[in-house]
């Protein structure tokens, strides 16, 4: 059996990290059959970077060597049919997916402004979680954030990259269906990742107020979330 290990679900979302969630709507989305184990430390993980899977007794981290794993272990289709010019729309979409992550991440644990809802709401969900512990991740995210550079931006800054990012998304995202047509995609599966993880909390941050600014952003998220609690 494969089991996925990622971070704990938030705000009614599997996984509050924008790349374990990616890999658990692929799964979903592609019919994969799977356990998912929520872990709090990473320290056990490869490169001590969640997510990471099991299968068979072989431990794969990366949210993409993940999908590309399984993708030819269990012979999936959800990708099978996409063009060349697609395929390479979806790369370029995962490489901007990784800026925005660490934007959403600078939302939650460095602006002072939000981190104390989002420290609060992770407590109230997980009482086993403390104050003090998750101020621990917030000095440990610090330094993260100094040495990827975003540490380093002013708030305005900061939002302006994720914003920009938003922006692309906006004009790629249809008002109906998925990024490819009648049927979701790994594609969809990535966005989804990080946009729930924007859209459903709720904490007023700039990206929050952007997406909920654009319906096709909105139904596109409730489309996929739809999708994958159903599956």
């Amino acid at each position: 059996m494969l089991t996925l290990y990622s971070y704990p679900e938030l705000f009614g979302v599997a996984d509050n990290n924008g790349y374990g969630l990616k890999v658990y709507a692929f799964f979903k989305l592609a019919g994969v059959a799977f356990v998912h184990e929520h872990v709090f430390d990473a320290s056990a993980a490869p490169r001590g970077q969640l997510p990471y899977i099991v299968d068979d007794g072989e431990t794969i981290g990366d949210s993409e060597t993940i999908i590309a794993h399984v993708t030819a272990k269990h012979r999936l289709t959800i990708d099978a049919l996409l063009s060349p010019e697609q395929r390479r729309t979806n790369h370029l979409v995962t490489r901007m997916l990784d800026n925005l992550y660490w934007v959403m991440s600078y939302s939650r644990w460095k602006d002072e402004r939000y981190y104390p809802a989002f420290r609060d709401a992770f407590i109230a969900q997980h009482p086993q979680l403390t104050a003090e512990g998750l101020d621990k991740a917030k000095a440990y995210n610090a330094q993260r954030y100094h040495y990827q550079g975003i540490g380093r931006y002013t708030p305005e800054q900061a939002y302006a990259r994720g914003l920009a990012d938003l922006e692309v998304l906006a004009d790629i995202v249809p008002a109906a269906g998925f990024v490819h047509g009648a049927a979701p995609t790994s594609c969809d599966a990535g966005i989804y990742g990080f946009i729930a993880n924007i859209y459903f909390f709720p904490i007023p941050t700039p990206l929050k107020a952007f997406v909920d600014a654009h319906a096709n952003l909105v139904a596109h998220c409730e489309r996929v979330h739809a999708a994958v609690t159903e599956a």
